[in-house]
């Protein structure tokens, strides 16, 4: 029994889909933070530009691309999640962009209203 263990220790301290896979490319990623808005400058060596995918999902912005592995004789497609987090507050979610530049994929944020914070003078009743 001992062996086993031995096994499933080894197996959860690596990153079995890397090693099976061959290895992948450790993305370069930028968060640049500018007046009117954040920007994500992201370049993933050995993967397309045109094969990562931006996208929000339930307030959530995730930058993925997908990682071919064949099982049995069939094709299966995992995500590898680049960015994965929750949009802030003080983005404008409707004005999220993406654009290719040279090598670099570009997600502009911009800010919406609540970005310079919200104020709000609370009225105080008497009971």
């Amino acid at each position: 029994m001992k062996r086993t263990s031995n096994y499933l220790d080894l197996i959860t301290s690596i990153d079995v889909l890397n090693t099976l896979n061959g290895g992948v490319s450790e993305p370069q990623m930028n968060m640049n933070h500018f007046e009117d808005y954040r920007e994500i400058r992201l370049k993933v060596p050995g993967i397309k530009q045109e094969d990562v995918d931006v996208e929000v999902h339930n307030n959530n912005l995730s930058i993925y691309y997908f990682i071919n592995i064949v099982s049995n004789e069939k094709l299966i497609q995992i995500p590898k999640f680049v960015y994965n987090r929750s949009v802030p507050y003080f983005i404008d979610i409707n004005k999220i962009n993406a654009r290719l530049e040279d090598e670099d994929l570009i997600v502009k944020l911009p800010f919406n209203k609540l970005a310079n914070g919200y104020h709000k003078e609370i009225p105080i009743n008497e009971s």
